[in-house]
């Protein structure tokens, strides 16, 4: 037997120590990953809009809770009794998770970014139950096998505000949609890791440690002011739970940089809480839903007659109260006896018949007018991606004439038959309030690293798509709309500024079954309209109770966010006097 035990010894100190040490060495270190702190997410002003708090992640070491190590044979059992309620989960689920099928497994999460209150509970009852198990050698720490990782959770201070733009990130650290998305990479930063040597679950100090540490993310600057962007939410929550309506919202662009001060949706969601999020209201509606504008697009068939010198504001144009042109009988929303309008009129009562004859003036024939008018809509923006980047944007639809129906020929110059999202909309009259430059919009102001320095946003392109004369003369035009008691946008007047403005109220394409149904009510325009600093875009999806044209419903909010903005940026009157350009002419 001596001899035996002798044998034995030598075999393991001797000939299998190094295999022996290997595997001592193995079990003893363990490594972490060190998540790197997300980048925060500010207004313009430095407001935090999306943010992160110190948060842990639960995990175990499943070969701590074997019966040679617990000393009980139902560890597993004990320690998920004691963990379910603390952490909000079934304890079969926490079973499977501390008796895997690997039984050489060292790491399992239990939680992800738990607050430290939920940390501080289990760590409280670890040290009872070893506390316990000093003086009592029949007890048994089953928990001395949880521990925590230091991480962080992200959180939205002001729940709702602008969650739209700012999407969200999930309880497993996973950006879902908006800037979390979009700018990811930079948000992020880069996880660390460390490996150090453990005994019972504890660090050993004395053992050495590697660590490689992590880098944190960027902050992103974004161009939204926090107080505008709350005006303007507000604004559409409250017209579209009046009208009963789908959906809202409402964009404001400064007309001078192309910057997206506020983009606004309802309904929204709380980032802070999806559990209780309707899922149609997640994302960014009015980057994502594509509609057809109605009224509000005449503003483009407009600029190019101008531009191309077919007509001027005063151009007399005689409108019948019907207008037959290919295979339909054209009508404007209102039965009337034959008006005689100028061209200025014709956008003031907002005639679908005078745009139609109006633009028939663009080229030698139809199909010719219809190349010119299709080129001016791809300037404005149509067609085309809005040069945010934004995560699931769409570009809406602009068929080639060549495409264009029989129908759509004649459709298309007053905003149906064609689709655009709410930031290509606002877009077109920011183009002309900039004196006929379009600007692509920006939501992004700039990132901060972590080195403290601010790298500004690349300066966006822009693009001359009609004349400065063309764009003022149609700012004029669309001062009449509001200023002129023949125009249909009176509602949005805001006492003592000139406002230039244009309603909207097409028939609605209904997404879940691709038929007509209701209405999309919208009003655009900018403030002051001679001296043009803010663009304000409001549009109502399918209003159920009381009015749904445009100038009712969307004009108010119009006003409401534009009086609001004006003042928050302090833009004065310029205590000009408007044009007032005739709305009619005598026969």
């Amino acid at each position: 037997m001596l001899i035996a035990f002798v044998v034995r010894l030598f075999q393991v100190q001797a000939v299998d120590a190094s295999t022996y040490a290997a595997k001592a060495e193995q079990n003893r270190y363990v490594g972490q990953v060190l998540a790197a702190d997300r980048g925060e997410i500010t207004d313009r002003s430095g407001v935090a809009l999306a943010t992160s708090e110190d948060a842990y992640d639960i995990t175990a070491d499943p070969t701590m809770f074997a019966p040679d190590q617990v000393k009980v044979g139902d560890g597993p059992e004990q320690a998920a009794a004691l963990l379910a309620p603390i952490l909000g989960q079934e304890q079969e689920a926490l079973v499977k998770k501390l008796r895997p099928k690997n039984k050489a497994l060292r790491y399992v999460k239990l939680a992800s970014r738990q607050t430290p209150q939920v940390w501080k509970q289990i760590k409280d009852l670890k040290s009872a139950l070893a506390k316990k198990q000093e003086t009592d050698k029949s007890a048994h720490n089953v928990l001395a096998g949880v521990f925590s990782v230091a991480t962080s959770k992200r959180v939205y201070p002001n729940g709702d505000l602008a969650a739209g733009i700012l999407g969200w990130v999930n309880g497993e650290g996973k950006p879902g949609g908006g800037i979390e998305l979009q700018l990811d990479k930079r948000l992020a930063g880069k996880d660390g890791k460390i490996r150090y040597a453990q005994s019972g679950g504890r660090l050993v100090p004395t053992a050495g440690s590697t660590e490689t540490p992590a880098v944190p993310g960027s902050d992103v600057e974004l161009t939204i002011d926090r107080d505008i962007q709350w005006a303007a939410q507000k604004a559409i929550s409250d017209q579209v739970k009046e009208s009963a309506a789908d959906r809202g919202y409402v964009i404001v662009q400064d007309t001078r940089t192309g910057q997206v001060l506020a983009m606004a949706n309802s309904p929204g969601f709380d980032p802070n809480d999806l559990s209780g999020a309707d899922p149609t209201a997640l994302g960014n509606a009015a980057l994502q839903d594509a509609f057809e504008p109605g009224s509000t697009a005449k503003v483009m068939s407009m600029a190019a007659v101008l531009q191309e010198g077919a007509a001027t504001p005063m151009t007399h144009v005689v409108v019948p109260n019907r207008l037959h042109r290919g295979d339909r009988l054209f009508k404007d929303d209102v039965n009337h006896p034959t008006w005689h309008l100028t061209l200025n009129g014709v956008l003031a009562k907002s005639s679908n018949i005078g745009t139609i004859l109006a633009t028939g003036q663009l080229g030698r024939t139809q199909a010719q007018s219809n190349k010119v008018l299709y080129d001016y809509l791809r300037k404005f923006g149509l067609g085309s991606y809005t040069g945010l980047g934004f995560p699931g944007e769409t570009k809406g639809i602009l068929a080639p004439p060549d495409k264009w129906s029989t129908s759509q020929q004649y459709t298309i110059p007053f905003g149906q038959g064609v689709s655009i999202n709410a930031m290509q909309a606002a877009s077109v009259y920011s183009t002309i309030a900039n004196g006929g430059v379009r600007v692509e919009p920006t939501l992004v102001r700039g990132t901060k690293g972590p080195d403290g320095r601010f790298v500004p946003a690349p300066k966006p392109e822009k693009t001359r798509v009609v004349s400065a004369k063309t764009a003022k003369t149609l700012a004029q035009m669309l001062e009449s709309v509001v200023d002129d008691e023949e125009g249909t946008g009176t509602k949005a007047r805001i006492p003592g500024y000139r406002v230039a403005g244009k309603t909207g109220t097409a028939n609605r394409v209904d997404p879940a079954t691709g038929k007509y149904k209701g209405y999309t009510s919208s009003f655009a325009g900018f403030a002051p309209a001679d001296k043009p600093r803010i663009t304000v875009y409001c549009a109502i999806q399918n209003a159920t109770k009381g009015n749904y044209f445009g100038g009712q419903i969307c004009g108010p909010v119009y006003k409401q966010v534009m009086e609001f903005a004006l003042k928050s940026l302090q833009v004065p009157p310029t205590g000009a006097k408007p044009a007032r350009l005739p709305v009619t002419f005598k026969n």
